[in-house]
């Protein structure tokens, strides 16, 4: 059968401008081109491809897994940072207490200071009190001695005046 024949033709193919020798060349070229790229171009760019999008994969998985990984973190710091809030509260409460403690026992020891320096000072007042009484009972008795012996106009032994003059002191008293 004679191809040529069928371009001449003026039905069927080569009524449509076909020539079917160098269609039947051309598709006998592509497909040796198609079996040439299929072996060495299209499984080395498949393999790039494929690779690529495991890749791709991969980065998504880490990515997700890093997000995973990023709120477990989140978490925990919000966490410890609870954890450390409530210790900060536990330990200025604590200190509180202990500045509360630490002034009350600071004015307890003030009062009870104070309640000592009260009594001693009471105790050296008594004491002075009692000094000055027994200076002054000795120059009354002085005075007294000597008021009676400038109204007698003579002297008498101290031991006797002493009794005298306490005599008199006490009956004044009474």
């Amino acid at each position: 059968m004679n191809y040529t024949n069928f371009a001449d033709q003026s039905s069927g193919i080569g009524a449509l401008g076909v020539n079917l020798q160098a269609l039947i060349i051309q598709l006998i070229t592509f497909l040796i081109v198609l079996w040439v790229l299929k072996k060495w171009a299209f499984k080395p760019i498949l393999k790039v491809l494929s690779d690529r999008r495991k890749l791709i994969e991969s980065g998504v998985n880490l990515g997700n897994e890093m997000k995973k990984k990023e709120q477990e973190l989140e978490e925990e710091r919000k966490k410890i940072l609870h954890e450390a809030q409530a210790n900060a509260d536990k330990l200025i409460s604590d200190s509180k207490d202990e500045a509360k403690d630490i002034i009350s026992k600071s004015e307890d020891d003030a009062k009870n200071r104070a309640t000592s320096i009260l009594e001693d000072a009471n105790k050296q007042i008594d004491e002075n009190t009692k000094r000055s009484k027994k200076k002054l009972e000795k120059e009354l008795y002085g005075l007294i001695s000597e008021a009676t012996e400038a109204i007698i106009g003579e002297k008498i032994d101290e031991t006797k005046d002493a009794k005298i003059i306490d005599n008199v002191l006490k009956g004044q008293s009474a």
